[in-house]
């Protein structure tokens, strides 16, 4: 018998594995392009800003003045110890105008994370976006409990002074679930992995103390 290769088979078994491989892998690209991908069908709600990635702005007409892009995931415990440090400052910010603040609502931690996002936007609509923001924080349950139902949602809107029946269907509904979507893919272009994220006029600001020290965070938003 006779010990030599025999070319064909064993090329027709290299272009066999190769073909496998080269499918699994466009199998698991073809999703990952899709999702980079924003849908501009969107329903997009009060105070969002396309320009701005999506986010949640304030004072969006402003010049001259710092821009603060933050990058949040309700359900993250990190991202409650960064409001309780500085949400009242940076609502102060836009109160007195003196800077554009943009809330990019991730969804990295699951469906409850989607479900408070979509919540908030529909509190957008209201016009009670920011005490709904607040308030999801300081009622911030483990990560994907249960305690995030739509049914839930829709309540705490009451907590902040939403009655309408309008704010519990665009919360059942998941009206803005496309937009939240949108949110993700625009942070993903800007290689936000981890929640909080915070950008000072485009620069990502270094983590650590100035995230959660006021005096740190203010001189970090001053220096613009």
């Amino acid at each position: 018998m006779s010990n030599k290769q025999q070319p064909g088979k064993d090329n027709f078994t290299r272009n066999l594995v190769i073909g496998v491989v080269v499918g699994v892998v466009l199998i698991m690209l073809v999703p990952t392009l899709l999702s980079k991908q924003t849908k501009s069908d969107a329903a997009v709600p009060t105070f969002a800003s396309a320009k701005h990635g999506y986010g949640i702005t304030y004072n969006a007409e402003l010049t001259g003045v710092p821009v603060i892009d933050i990058y949040e995931d309700f359900q993250c415990p990190v991202c409650g110890q960064f409001e309780a440090a500085q949400g009242d400052y940076l609502e102060s910010l836009i109160a007195e105008k003196k800077a554009t603040v943009v809330y990019h609502t991730l969804s990295f931690l699951g469906p409850e994370s989607i479900a408070a996002a979509n919540a908030a936007a529909c509190a957008a609509d209201e016009g009670k976006f920011l005490d709904f923001h607040k308030l999801l924080y300081v009622n911030q349950p483990k990560e994907n409990s249960g305690a995030w139902s739509n049914a839930n949602l829709a309540e705490f809107g009451k907590s902040v002074g939403i009655t309408s029946d309008k704010f519990a269907t665009c919360v059942n509904k998941g009206k803005f679930a496309d937009w939240v979507g949108n949110v993700a893919t625009e942070g993903a272009k800007k290689n936000v992995n981890s929640t909080p994220t915070v950008f000072i006029n485009g620069k990502e600001l270094n983590r650590g103390n100035d995230y959660y020290d006021r005096n740190l965070f203010k001189a970090a938003v001053e220096r613009g």
